[in-house]
């Protein structure tokens, strides 16, 4: 079993930057893919970035492409999503997600919600 919780939502100004982090618990988390997650209001859940178990592999939704950065650091059982030029289309719950496939992940943290005015 693995917990996910996910920290550093907020309230932003367009073109500012955010910080989410995630911390998991449980032996497993270095062998599992980490994905972030959202789901604006009215709109689907939407994968926006991912990254595999070694780190080496990443995915970006083409509308973060160049503003997000997704890391990961095994040693603490965490993940960052670094958010910079952020655009009140981010605006969304942010959700940290981990299993073996990074678009299918089995284990979810509550979420986060960042909001951006313009």
């Amino acid at each position: 079993q693995v917990q996910l919780v996910e920290s550093g939502g907020g309230l932003v100004q367009a073109g500012g930057s955010l910080r989410l982090s995630c911390t998991a618990s449980g032996r497993t988390f270095s062998r599992y893919d980490m994905a972030w997650f959202r789901q604006a209001p009215g709109k689907e859940r939407e994968v926006v970035a991912t990254m595999n178990w070694s780190g080496v592999v990443t995915y970006y939704a083409d509308s973060v492409k160049g503003r997000f950065t997704i890391s990961r650091d095994n040693t603490k059982n965490s993940v960052v999503l670094q958010m910079n030029s952020l655009k009140p289309e981010d605006t969304a719950v942010y959700y940290c997600a981990t299993g073996l496939v990074a678009r299918n992940p089995q284990y979810w943290g509550q979420g986060t919600l960042v909001t951006v005015s313009s």
